[in-house]
């Protein structure tokens, strides 16, 4: 039988070791400063106008389907003549396949992440407007007792804003266009 000293370093270090450490939480500002660099590491990551994404999305339509895409390689492959027009050989459009195939894995971890931040903004604005009712109405309750005079003005701006945020914007008459066709009334 073997004594296994528990209190050696050895063993408390291989302890902590197998414990879980809590993640660390990031601050908004944090994961700001690291998107912003990592988006200066991040090759040909330019924005588009949407005219332009959607002409290049039109014309990148092809490139989605496998088939048509293998038998290009090949045909890219096959004479220098076709490589020397299209600027790259077989083994560079493979290349540019399998890094498309890899950033769109990074594409789609991106709008997982942004679905999540949104989702957990969403989430604390749905807080944020129930605890600004829950306020308005307790307040409401509570002024009507002269001791809580002062939230008196506090609870009437509420009530104005609020109303004011209700109303609906209001439609400007149209104005006839000047030597515009007439139309006979009946």
């Amino acid at each position: 039988m073997t004594n296994i000293n528990t209190n050696s370093p050895t063993t408390i270090t291989t302890r902590a070791a197998d414990t879980p450490q809590p993640a660390s939480t990031l601050t908004p500002e944090t994961i700001v400063e690291q998107l912003r660099a990592i988006s200066g590491q991040v090759p040909e990551a330019v924005p588009l106008t949407p005219d332009q994404r959607q002409t290049v999305r039109n014309h990148a339509r092809t490139a989605k389907n496998g088939e048509i895409l293998q038998t290009t390689i090949s045909l890219v492959g096959t004479t220098d003549v076709i490589s020397n027009a299209v600027g790259s050989d077989a083994d560079g459009v493979r290349q540019l396949c399998d890094d498309s195939n890899r950033w769109a894995v990074v594409e789609d971890e991106l709008r997982s992440l942004l679905n999540g931040v949104s989702s957990a903004n969403l989430v604390r604005r749905q807080q944020l407007a129930a605890i600004a009712d829950t306020a308005y109405g307790v307040g409401l309750q509570l002024v009507r007792n002269p001791e809580h005079a002062a939230l008196v003005p506090h609870v009437l701006e509420i009530k104005r804003l609020r109303s004011f945020s209700r109303r609906k914007k209001a439609t400007t008459p149209q104005t006839p266009v000047p030597n515009g066709p007439v139309t006979p009334q009946a």
